[in-house]
């Protein structure tokens, strides 16, 4: 079977730059559509291109935990990477790097998919819909993004955002940039398979649980608990029976992988155009400072969890040693040593720090090959839970799947939960921080339910929800875009 973290290294438009710098992706040549999209193959060609932008969100994986309480910036010192202290310390402006990044890089990947789907009806050919489709869940998983991080955002359909267009195009309610994410997953459901033939494909599944994801983030419960549910009764998923191999380089793309971002070790990666990177940038970012010893390979210790998501985990919980490596517990067994950085903790993303053996061509630290679990079934589960109790729909449900998580997690039924209403919706949210500790969500979990003023040290209620649009695009766009309110 052909796998799509393959087929990215053989792919190269001159039309798609790698590097964008501002939040339109265009060629300097603006080349004429008409050489283009008029064979199968264009269409494919165009549509790795798209899918290739997932890779960068490395760095939205990394932030998504470092601005909630689950972990700290950590790095070699309190200035390294000030743009991930600032976020660390939730004192982020407008003026900061990887915030620009984010959106940079998000509106790269839709305008890639716009380009597609500008000139879908220009050739037809065996199969067509189902190449519209990937290409309309990629857009939508952009759009997603930049509507987490920036709410209402300047907005595109069928077009791409060519350079000039920032001076007429406002910023867009995120209501509405919602509807249309909506739209194009339900178009992606409908026009896709539940298994691709080429591994790291978008499925059908895929397409349905980042759907129900985003009904939950607008409580819209019953939409939300339709979809997930139709996806677990009928979806070919389910938990991966033992999880201390659920993020090991020799176990991607497994049963309960609904969707993952395919990463390679090729070089190319540099530190100015770490977006140029086919591999998992984050892996180095998370890794063992100074790290000498077994199975682990060192890193620049930056994303290290805190005692607090440590004592999060309820004794007898099997996940804490898959997630969060004890350096000192480990260096006392195996004789590691180690050096600390800054904000050192002694532990680390057990999840995302690189293993002895992964294949690195280029620099080890940024061509990393481990995927990325973007969707779990795991993940799946609770949403429906969390949207069924909710939503008033049916506890005893909910209930059902949140233990199916926590059967595995304990390898018993002694720990299910019988709580219902408030105390159930509860249960949920500390089953959501223990089992996806590590992969992203956290910070956009407290937000979405209002508890991020009361977790996280600094958050200001009325400022934080959002991040803010970088400066420089806002410049750029002659100065039209408000600015997020409190920046």
């Amino acid at each position: 079977m052909k796998n799509l973290k393959i087929t990215f290294v053989f792919i190269l438009l001159i039309v798609m730059a790698s590097c964008s710098d501002d939040f339109v992706d265009v060629s300097p040549n603006n080349e004429n559509s008409e050489d283009f999209f008029n064979s199968e193959e264009d269409y494919q060609n165009a549509l790795i291109a798209a899918y290739d932008l997932l890779q960068s969100t490395y760095l939205n994986v990394m932030l998504g935990e470092i601005a909630s309480d689950n972990t700290l910036a950590g790095g070699e010192n309190p200035n390294d990477v000030p743009g991930i202290q600032e976020i660390d310390d939730m004192i982020h402006t407008p003026i900061n790097e990887q915030l620009r990044s984010i959106w940079s890089w998000m509106y790269a990947g839709v305008n890639r998919a716009n380009y597609i789907l500008e000139f879908q009806n220009k050739t037809d050919f065996e199969g067509k819909e189902g190449v519209l489709a990937q290409a309309r869940f990629l857009r939508a998983y952009y759009y997603f993004e930049l509507v987490k991080w920036f709410g209402d955002i300047p907005f595109a359909v069928d077009t791409r955002l060519q350079f000039g267009d920032q001076f007429e195009i406002p910023r867009t309610a995120k209501e509405t940039v919602y509807e249309q994410i909506e739209l194009d997953l339900i178009y992606a459901a409908d026009n896709l398979p539940y298994v691709q033939q080429e591994t790291g494909r978008v499925t059908k599944g895929a397409a349905q649980a980042l759907l129900g994801k985003v009904y939950l983030y607008q409580d819209k419960f019953a939409e939300s608990a339709n979809v997930l549910e139709d996806l677990i009764n009928n979806g070919p998923y389910d938990l991966l029976t033992d999880y201390s191999t659920m993020f090991e380089n020799d176990n991607e793309n497994n049963i309960e992988s609904v969707f993952e971002v395919q990463y390679t070790d090729l070089e190319g990666a540099g530190f100015g155009c770490l977006q140029c990177s086919e591999g998992n940038v984050a892996v180095g970012f998370n890794g063992i400072r100074s790290y000498n010893g077994p199975v682990f390979e060192s890193g620049f210790s930056f994303n290290v969890p805190t005692q607090e998501v440590v004592n999060a985990f309820e004794p007898g919980d099997m996940r804490l040693e898959t997630a969060i490596l004890d350096i000192e517990a480990w260096a006392e067994q195996t004789g590691a040593t180690f050096s600390t950085g800054n904000e050192h903790t002694g532990y680390y993303n057990r999840k995302y720090i690189a293993r002895q053996g992964d294949l690195n061509t280029g620099d080890a630290n940024l061509t990393n090959p481990n995927n990325y679990r973007a969707i779990r079934f795991a993940d799946v589960l609770l949403m429906a839970a969390e949207a069924l109790n909710r939503g008033g729909l049916n506890d005893m449900q909910a209930q059902m799947y949140l233990n199916r998580v926590r059967e595995r997690a304990f390898g018993n039924t002694n720990n299910n939960i019988t709580a219902t209403g408030t105390a159930l919706t509860n249960a949920i949210y500390r089953e959501r921080r223990v089992e996806l500790v590590g992969e992203g969500h956290h910070f956009f979990d407290l937000v979405r339910t209002g508890r991020a003023a009361q977790e996280i040290n600094g958050f200001q209620s009325g400022k934080h929800e959002l991040f803010p649009i970088p400066l420089v695009e806002i410049q750029l766009a002659g100065n039209q875009w408000q600015q997020n309110p409190g920046y």
